[in-house]
C-alpha cells in the first residue's frame, strides 16, 4: 500500500459532438483518442457515470484490450479514472490482454459490474489505424445509450493522475486515496485461466485431444492474425488439447497486427488461404483482433460460410455436452444473416429470433432463457455460455462436430446442404463512402421500395423472373421487454425465397460510411449445389445495382469487398 494517500482531481471539459457509439462501442482513428485533448478522458468518464452511483460504490469492473496500439496508455488513464469515480477493484488481464469473450466470461464469474474492452476489433491498428473502446454491461453483455446521453453535456471528469500500476505483474496491487475509507485494488490476471475453466466445462476435451493427437491426427492450421488471441491459441488448442506448435502461427500479439487489418475472412487471411490449398492440412481457422469472431477452412481451402456455421452448429449441438445437459432453448440471428439457421431451427420445432445487428439483442432473449444459440453472417456465432460472440468457442464446437462425426469439413457442410438444402449467400462491402451521399442514397431507395407499386413488380433478369413478395424497413420489437429498434435496413423478399438486404453500417471508425448488399438465394436441389456462389446470385445483385445505383451515385466500380 502506497505511503502518501493518492489525490483526487477534478478536471473541466466540454462536450464532444462525435462521441455516439456504434453496434460495438466507438471506433474513431487512433489519432482522435490520442491526439484530442479529453477526448479519451470523456468517453471514459461517460462510461462511468453511466453506471448509477450507489452502484458504483466499491464494485468491480474488469478490463481488457486486444493489445493494439494505444492501448497501455488507455488502460492508465481507465485505472486513474475508475479510482477516482469510486470503483472498489478493477480485475485486468496480464499486460492488458484479455479477449472479447474472456471479459464476458470474467464479468459473469466474479459477478462484476461491467466491463471495458479496448479494440476495434478488425479494424487496422497501430498509430495510423483505429481505436474503439466498448463497455459491457453486468450480464457480459454491450450497452451504449446511457453513454451516449452523458457524454452531451459532461461538464468535467475526475482522475487519480499520480496512480501507477504495473500491468506485467501478476497479483493484487493496492492503493490509497484521498478522502476513501477502504483502498483501491486492481488485480492483474492470468488473461486464459477462467475462459478456459468455463471451456472444460462446455466441452469434451479428451475428445477432441484425441482428434489432434491420435493416430490419425486432424492437422490443423490456426492462425491468430498477431491479435489478442495468440496467447489463448497457444495454451487451450497446443498445451492443453495436444495440437502441435506449429500449427498455430502469428501468435505473438502486435500493436499494429503485423501491418494486415485482424479481418477473419478469405480476403485477408490470405495466408491461412494459401496454406490450406496445399491440402496438408483439414481443418484451418483464423481469428479478429479480440476474438470473437473466426474463419473456417476446410481441406483444400474450402469455405465455410458463416451464415452456414451457424446452422452447421445448430444441427450438430448434440455432439456438445453443455447442450446434451442443459438442451436448446431456441435460435437467434440477425436480419442481414441467411436463413438457412430457419430450416434447422423448424426442423428441431425450436423458436428463431431475428434481430437487427448486434449483439446486445441477443444477450435480451438469452438472459430471459429464450435463445441458446445465435450467429451473425460477419463471421461471429456464439451461445449462452457468455453474452459475445465467441471465436475459440466457435471452433471447439466444429472440432467436437468433426470428431463425432468422423467426416472433414467439407463432407459436413455437403450433407447438411443435402438435408436442410443450401442457401447461397453473399455480402457487398462498399466502404468509406461520403456520409451524405450513402445517407441520401439509403433515403431514396427506401421511398423506392415503400412505393404501393413496389410490392407486385417483377425483374427479370436473364431466364429468370423475381416477383416482390414484400419490401420493408426492418423493426424489431424486442420480445422480452418490447422496446422498438426502426431503421434496421432495407429488406426485399422475392417469392421463391431470394432475398435482398441493404444495410448502412453501425462500427466504422470515423472512416466515412459503409453500405453493405447482401443477397440470398435458396436451392432445394443436391445437384444444383455445387455451383459457383457468384453466378448463382449474379441475377439478384443485378436487381440490387439497379435499384441502389449504387455505382453512379458513389463513383464506385464494385464493392471493397466480397465475401
Amino acid at each position: 500500500v502506497s505511503r502518501l494517500p493518492i489525490p483526487v482531481v477534478t478536471v473541466q471539459t466540454a462536450p464532444f459532438e462525435d462521441q455516439k457509439p456504434g453496434t460495438n462501442g466507438l471506433r474513431r482513428k487512433t489519432a482522435v483518442f490520442e491526439g484530442r485533448k479529453n477526448y479519451l478522458h470523456n468517453y471514459i468518464q461517460s462510461v462511468l457515470s453511466s453506471i448509477d452511483l450507489r452502484d458504483r460504490q466499491g464494485c468491480t469492473m474488469v478490463v481488457g484490450s486486444d493489445g493494439r496500439y494505444f492501448s497501455r496508455t488507455a488502460i492508465e488513464v481507465i485505472v486513474q479514472m475508475a479510482a477516482a469515480n469510486g470503483i472498489g477493484r478493477l480485475v485486468i488481464g496480464h499486460n492488458g490482454l484479455l479477449s472479447t469473450p474472456a471479459v464476458s466470461c470474467i464479468i459473469r464469474k466474479i459477478k462484476a459490474i461491467g466491463g471495458i474492452v479496448l479494440t476495434a476489433s478488425h479494424n487496422p491498428g497501430g498509430p495510423g489505424g483505429d481505436f474503439g473502446i466498448k463497455f459491457n454491461v453486468a450480464n457480459g453483455g454491450g450497452a451504449m445509450e446511457k453513454i451516449y446521453q452523458v457524454s452531451r453535456t459532461l461538464e468535467e471528469y475526475a482522475i487519480c493522475p499520480d496512480l501507477r500500476i504495473d500491468l506485467s505483474r501478476l497479483g493484487r496491487q493496492e492503493f490509497d486515496l484521498e478522502n476513501k475509507f477502504k483502498p483501491f485494488r486492481v488485480e492483474i490476471v492470468d488473461s486464459v485461466d477462467i475462459y478456459l475453466q468455463l471451456l472444460r466445462s462446455i466441452f469434451d476435451f479428451s475428445a477432441i485431444k484425441s482428434l489432434l493427437t491420435g493416430a490419425d491426427q486432424l492437422k490443423i492450421h490456426i492462425d491468430a492474425m498477431n491479435g489478442v488471441m495468440g496467447p489463448y491459441v497457444r495454451r487451450i488448442l497446443c498445451d492443453e488439447l495436444g495440437a502441435p506448435a506449429n500449427s498455430a502461427v502469428n501468435c505473438v500479439p502486435l500493436e499494429d497486427f503485423g501491418g494486415q487489418p485482424p479481418e477473419p475472412n478469405p480476403t485477408y487471411a490470405t495466408s491461412l488461404v494459401e496454406a490450406m490449398k496445399g491440402g496438408e492440412f483439414g481443418f484451418g481457422a483464423a481469428f479478429d483482433a479480440d476474438g470473437d469472431r473466426y474463419l473456417i477452412l476446410g481441406e483444400n481451402a474450402f469455405f465455410v460460410n458463416p451464415s452456414d456455421s451457424v446452422a452447421i452448429i445448430a444441427a450438430n449441438l448434440s455432439t456438445i455436452p453443455y447442450f446434451r445437459q442443459h438442451g436448446a432453448r431456441g435460435f437467434g440471428r440477425s436480419m442481414a444473416t441467411s436463413t438457412a439457421l430457419d430450416r434447422v431451427a423448424k426442423a428441431m420445432k425450436l423458436a428463431l429470433y431475428e434481430t437487427p445487428t448486434g449483439w446486445r439483442y441477443f444477450g435480451n432473449l438469452m438472459d430471459s432463457g429464450r435463445c441458446s444459440l445465435c450467429g451473425e453472417e460477419s463471421f461471429g456465432t456464439g451461445s449462452d455460455h457468455i453474452r459475445e460472440k465467441d471465436g475459440l468457442w466457435s471452433v471447439l464446437v466444429w472440432l467436437s462436430i468433426i470428431g463425432a462425426r468422423k467426416q472433414g469439413v467439407e463432407q459436413i457442410v455437403r450433407e447438411h446442404w443435402a438435408r436442410f438444402g443450401r442457401n447461397y449467400f453473399c455480402r457487398f462491402d462498399y466502404e468509406g463512402l461520403d456520409p451524405r451521399a450513402a445517407f441520401y442514397l439509403m433515403r431514396d431507395l427506401e421511398a423506392v421500395i415503400s412505393d404501393k407499386a413496389f410490392t407486385s413488380q417483377k425483374f427479370a433478369v436473364g431466364d429468370r423472373v423475381f416477383s416482390v413478395e414484400k419490401a420493408e424497413n426492418f423493426e424489431y420489437i424486442d420480445p422480452v421487454d418490447g422496446t422498438v429498434a426502426r431503421n434496421q435496413g432495407l429488406r426485399i423478399l422475392f417469392t421463391e425465397g431470394s432475398r435482398l438486404v441493404f444495410r448502412m453500417s453501425g462500427s466504422g471508425g470515423g472512416m466515412g460510411a459503409t453500405i453493405r448488399i447482401y443477397a440470398e438465394s435458396f436451392e432445394r436441389d443436391p445437384e444444383r449445389h455445387s455451383r459457383e456462389t457468384q453466378v448463382v446470385l449474379g441475377p439478384l445483385i443485378a436487381i440490387a445495382l439497379k435499384i441502389s445505383n449504387i455505382h453512379e451515385r458513389t463513383g464506385r466500380h464494385g464493392p471493397n469487398v466480397i465475401t
